[in-house]
């Protein structure tokens, strides 16, 4: 039996414990509160993912653990660096499961990872996935990415099951790209929505937000071809029309007149898509993204929805 280390008790990180675990896993999941790890383990549910009872298999603690056969990095992308400066050095492959831009350096995850860990096996795992569907094994597919075959082979067979379809992907680049920019996406599609403009206007604006994230994954590195998979137009698909994205459901509080701060304060989770958009753009720099850039501008208070709106439809008239 082999043993994965999750680190981060979220929704996320609580559903892929249960899925390795189901994959026949020994399963560590590290909740950085004690109080909350030791709620977590005597009722074996996560509030965060009510009424999905976690498996005997999956071991709750409060300390980081120092060895394991894999360790899935699932906190949120702006606590990554600090997690990774505690973490012990396992020999372990590091798989980042976290969709975003890093504040300040502007670095993609496997960036900051390869930052701290240089000589550590890494990959990300990313795809079209809610964390509550996950957690109940319902069917789903999803990508490891990483440069390695050998990496990529050991974590589908580790991780996958009947119920949860792993694809290998080369081009972690492409990936990490998808997984940031869809959050980015699905605000804008979220605020389409409920500023009531229409599911035209949704299906434009997602399919023109899906040519920004290729344009981006090329200029940094990564394939086109990836954009056009599950972490890219998978999950941009799923994020922006899917009730339960966090993302989605900011953008529409917006459309519908909503304080951002409002509808932060009364949040417990993250909303990644906040934090990444102007590290995207400002990444981005150089490349055409004019969603993003709306998207930005307008979480920073600097342009209206209404404002945005015309914008986008004042752009130049050009072949698709």
């Amino acid at each position: 039996m082999s043993s994965v280390v999750v680190i981060g008790a979220g929704a996320w990180g609580t559903a892929l414990a249960i899925q390795a675990a189901r994959a026949g896993n020994d399963v560590t999941l590290w909740a950085r509160d004690p109080a909350r790890a030791q709620a977590i383990a005597v009722s074996r549910e996560n509030p965060r993912l009510p009424g999905q009872r976690l498996p005997d298999a999956i071991r709750i603690v409060d300390a980081l653990p120092a060895t394991a056969d894999v360790v899935l990095l699932v906190v949120p992308m702006q606590h990554l660096r600090s997690v990774l400066e505690r973490l012990p050095t396992p020999a372990a492959p590091l798989v980042v499961c976290i969709k975003g831009v890093e504040t300040g350096t502007l670095r993609l995850p496997l960036e900051v990872v390869a930052e701290l860990r240089p000589d550590a096996s890494m990959a990300v795992l990313t795809g079209p996935n809610f964390a509550h569907e996950i957690a109940a094994g319902l069917p789903a597919a999803s990508v490891v990415a990483a440069a390695d075959p050998v990496v990529r082979d050991r974590l589908t067979a580790l991780l996958a099951t009947p119920s949860f379809r792993l694809y290998g992907n080369d081009d972690p680049v492409g990936a990490q790209v998808g997984g940031a920019a869809k959050n980015v996406i699905a605000i804008a599609a979220g605020a389409v929505i409920g500023a009531g403009l229409g599911e035209n206007a949704r299906a434009g604006l997602i399919t023109r937000g899906l040519a920004e994230l290729a344009r981006l994954a090329v200029v940094l590195g990564g394939r086109s071809d990836t954009v056009m998979g599950l972490s890219g137009l998978g999950d941009l698909l799923l994020t922006c029309t899917g009730p339960a994205s966090r993302n989605f459901s900011l953008g529409l509080a917006l459309g519908r007149g909503e304080l951002l701060a409002d509808v932060l304060a009364a949040r417990s989770a993250v909303t990644e898509g906040v934090a990444t958009a102007p590290a995207l753009v400002a990444r981005a720099a150089g490349v055409d993204m004019p969603i993003c850039t709306a998207v930005a501008e307008l979480l920073a208070g600097r342009t209206t929805l209404a404002e945005a709106i015309t914008q986008l439809l004042a752009r130049p008239r050009r072949d698709e």
